[in-house]
């Protein structure tokens, strides 16, 4: 049974969908990140704990539901490749915050509300 102590919150989580497909979603966005830091899917699938496969198929999701990739990748070589979001990628998670801001703005007055009634 889930914990249910300490301090209660809420949390807006924000899909964008393209048609059944979820183009954009937290953990898309997570893996963003962690490529956006890492410099490379390899890493970013690493520090999210998920295999490079399960990266791939995110960012092919993602690259085809937008009119222009999110994520470019560099070929291997000597300095073994790399990836980086593009400029479009960039705009899409800033996009997202502000997204995910806005939500969290508008629920708060009804939360303020059903917080009270919890325990």
């Amino acid at each position: 049974m889930p914990r249910t102590g300490g301090s209660a919150r809420v949390v807006a989580r924000l899909r964008v969908m393209r048609g059944e497909v979820i183009a954009l979603g937290p953990g898309k966005v997570d893996l963003l990140r962690a490529i956006a830091g890492t410099g490379s899917i390899g890493s970013a699938a690493e520090e999210m704990d998920m295999s490079y496969m399960r990266a791939w198929l995110l960012i092919r999701t993602m690259n085809s539901a937008f009119r222009k990739p999110l994520v470019a990748k560099s070929r291997g070589g000597r300095e073994r490749g790399g990836a980086a979001l593009t400029d479009l990628g960039q705009k899409v998670l800033d996009f997202y915050d502000e997204m995910e801001n806005a939500a969290q703005k508008a629920i708060q007055p009804a939360w303020n509300r059903l917080r009270r009634s919890l325990k």
